[in-house]
């Protein structure tokens, strides 16, 4: 069979087989194989998905934190906190989506993957940042697109939108100083105006 010709159903019995009992669930979405593992078997899946004859995903092409809490409308009853990554296959042409749920709501926490692919490096920080999921063993996790001084993580459904506190520059101080927010909510509803005849219609 041609490297360039893997059915994805090919690609998820390769992964299944490989990962035997570690496997929660195992689908294919969309054309891609999707696999979803516990948190205490996702370091030795990741590192089974890279090493394995039949999945060789010698690279991390993404990784990324979902708050699921307001997932289909609030009728979501689980983990709040995902770690979804996406590997590649180069020498096997094939892809995988691998899902990890952080077991603690309160304090997120799943193993780094960062000894595996170095590419989770900057990946795991920024879902730290922005979701607060800690990533355990990961050598320099600190936040990497907000501030230093930054309270709270972002991209949490519950954060609210204007923030908790602002930055701005005080002359006075000849520095940066951070206030509470000033910036009033309001709901903005857009105007429309049809005109008679609009459209040519009657």
């Amino acid at each position: 069979m041609s490297v360039f010709s893997i059915h994805p159903e090919d690609t998820k019995a390769a992964v299944a087989l490989a990962l035997g009992d570690k496997v929660k669930r195992i689908s294919v979405d969309l054309g891609e194989v999707k696999v979803l593992v516990a948190a205490k078997d996702y370091h030795a899946a990741a590192e089974i998905l890279r090493d394995a004859p039949g999945c060789k995903f010698e690279q991390l092409m993404d990784l990324c934190a979902v708050d699921y809490s307001e997932y289909g409308m609030g009728q979501y009853d689980g983990p709040r906190y995902c770690i979804v990554s996406h590997l590649l296959s180069i020498s096997l042409n094939q892809r995988v989506r691998l899902k990890v749920f952080a077991e603690d709501d309160g304090m997120p926490m799943v193993e780094s993957v960062n000894d595996i692919w170095n590419a989770a490096n900057w990946f795991e920080r920024e879902a730290f940042d922005l979701f607060g999921v800690v990533f355990e063993g990961h050598e320099d996790l600190r936040r990497i697109l907000t501030d230093y001084g930054f309270i709270g993580h972002p991209f949490r459904k519950d954060f609210p939108t204007t923030g908790h506190v602002e930055m701005r520059y005080d002359a006075e101080q000849a520095r940066v100083v951070y206030q509470p927010v000033t910036i009033e909510t309001r709901e903005i509803t857009p105007r429309i105006i049809r005109e008679d005849h609009y459209g040519g219609l009657q």
